[in-house]
């Protein structure tokens, strides 16, 4: 349903009485694991991004002891460590690789350490750096220019970069700047998964591959889609355990005072009912959703 994307989309749909709801507001609940397409989704981009980048590189990603002496394992450094992320540390570990990353998010730390990553932390710290759903909060500009300034090295010294550092309905952060693309190795490469929205990576172009500075800067988005066999398979267990969670007795629930139902409720009653998808465009709380926050 893309719901931070055309407002008008949604209004429309709105207008003509239709009750949808969007999987991508799903919360990110134990009750609702289940039913988490973007995390099924994430984890697929994830273990792609990785392999794509090892059949990209010049370079073999294991250590290899071999009759023309040791070859040094490759160096994958993973900026932003949610689903995605933490899926394309798992797999480059299981090729071999060195893995090392970095989220603004200090509960990664464990969580990318425990996949035997190397957690990168830097000596600034974001303000509300995590909201309620567990994805990063947008920072200002003043700290993404010191954490760019901080990244430099570490990109400078890495043979792969996994950039996966996006804000729900927000253009994702510039993390990497072309002078960083120009410290690299010749031969290095960096896949870049915000590049639907633009990228982390400035020389990133959408939906392309390009060289710049001797390095190769993948910008392909959906890539759940390259990878359709299982891609398939998780979505559509995942919005089949959402219908049956949805519909008893054959008819549809639709139980406000339940989490999963209010937060993935889009349009109803020819309303914009999200309340969430509402404050982001900035339309006034529905009378019922307005009760909701005056409750004490």
């Amino acid at each position: 349903m893309r719901p931070l994307g055309s407002i008008e989309t949604i209004q429309e749909i709105a207008a003509k009485g239709v009750t949808s709801f969007s999987v991508e507001l799903m919360p990110r609940t134990t009750r609702a694991q289940s039913m988490d397409v973007l995390s099924s989704m994430a984890t697929i981009c994830g273990y792609k991004a990785v392999v794509l980048a090892a059949d990209t590189s010049p370079r073999i990603f294991p250590m290899l002891t071999t009759a023309a002496g040791t070859i040094t394992p490759a160096r994958v450094f993973v900026i932003g460590a949610g689903v995605a992320g933490l899926q394309a540390i798992a797999t480059a570990r299981r090729l071999g690789a060195v893995a090392s990353a970095y989220d603004l998010r200090p509960a990664a730390k464990e969580q990318v350490q425990s996949l035997g990553g190397r957690f990168v932390e830097l000596p600034i710290e974001a303000k509300d750096a995590e909201d309620a759903r567990g994805y990063a909060r947008a920072q200002d500009e003043t700290f993404y220019k010191r954490q760019r300034e901080l990244l430099g090295k570490v990109v400078a010294e890495s043979d792969v970069v996994i950039s996966a550092a996006v804000i729900p309905g927000k253009k994702p952060p510039i993390l990497v700047t072309k002078e960083m693309v120009a410290s690299m190795a010749p031969g290095s490469v960096i896949v870049d998964l915000a590049g639907e929205r633009g990228g982390n990576c400035e020389l990133t172009r959408p939906g392309e591959i390009v060289v710049a500075h001797g390095v190769t800067i993948i910008g392909w988005f959906n890539l759940a889609s390259t990878v359709p066999y299982h891609a398939s398979q998780m979505y559509a267990r995942n919005v089949t355990a959402f219908l049956l969670y949805l519909i008893k007795d054959g008819k549809l629930q639709l139980n406000l005072e339940d989490e999963i139902v209010r937060d993935t409720l889009l349009t109803h009653g020819g309303e914009v009912a999200n309340a969430r998808v509402r404050e982001f465009f900035g339309l006034p709380a529905l009378p019922a959703q307005a009760k909701e926050v005056a409750k004490p």
